[in-house]
């Protein structure tokens, strides 16, 4: 598959399954030939029952897994970054400039108050300091996070609360591809309707998005296309 000049991301023949060494060496097979493309300003939605394998193909894509076979392209200017090939350190570099992750999990540094954890992941991204102040502002007010919150670590706010700082942090840098699992799942209606402005304005300007939405509404508004991943997996009834 080569490459479109409108092309953010390119996966190709993608193979993944896990070794269980605690039972003999089994080999669990995850997905299985896994291609798909992300253009800019394109949403595309990962779709099937559970256990087929859609947060697996986020976290390959993201670096976390390492694939057992294919590539992933990833647009770097004018040319392509093969997260399956690539070093530690080009992920680590690619995951600062070019992709970001919102996932359903908030792990951060404790006692790091909410606002500087939102602001730091902006300066990361290149954001200059008092641009990443900004931003981190901007983000929090938008997503209704109260400003007497913002002073305080999230490890004691709600799951909801926590969420959004999540999600907040995860569009706090310039990223030109952003991966979502299910951001939006322990997010009252208020917002989710944040959450899809800020992805209907990120993509006006260019930015893809692969994702995951369990809520069917939000899915609707946001997706160009949605893939069906059990076609790629190799688990019976999965």
């Amino acid at each position: 598959m080569t490459p479109r000049p409108s092309d953010l991301l390119v996966v190709e023949a993608l193979d993944k399954a896990f070794i269980l060494h605690l039972h003999g060496g089994k080999r669990l097979p995850v997905v299985t030939n896994v291609s798909f493309s992300v253009a800019r300003g394109e949403c595309v939605v990962l779709g099937g029952p559970s256990g087929v394998g859609k947060s697996s193909i986020l976290k390959i894509v993201f670096g976390n897994y390492r694939s057992e076979c294919g590539s992933i392209r990833l647009a770097d200017g004018e040319r392509f970054l093969d997260i399956a090939r690539a070093s530690a350190r080009e992920i680590v570099d690619a995951r600062r400039r070019l992709m970001g992750y919102v996932s359903q999990f908030l792990r951060v540094i404790p006692r790091v108050s909410t606002f500087d954890i939102v602001a730091a992941a902006a300066r990361d991204a290149g954001l200059e300091a008092s641009a990443a102040k900004d931003r981190a502002s901007s983000l929090l007010t938008r997503l209704n996070l109260p400003e007497r919150l913002w002073s305080l670590p999230p490890a004691t706010f709600s799951g909801g609360e926590q969420q959004r700082v999540n999600i907040a942090r995860g569009f706090a840098g310039e990223h030109r591809l952003l991966i979502l699992d299910e951001p939006t799942a322990s997010l009252d209606a208020t917002n989710r309707e944040a959450v899809v402005e800020l992805i209907a304005e990120r993509r006006a300007g260019g930015v893809g998005f692969l994702a995951i939405f369990h809520d069917d509404d939000v899915r609707a508004r946001v997706a160009d296309r949605v893939l069906d991943v059990s076609k790629f997996s190799e688990r019976e009834g999965a």
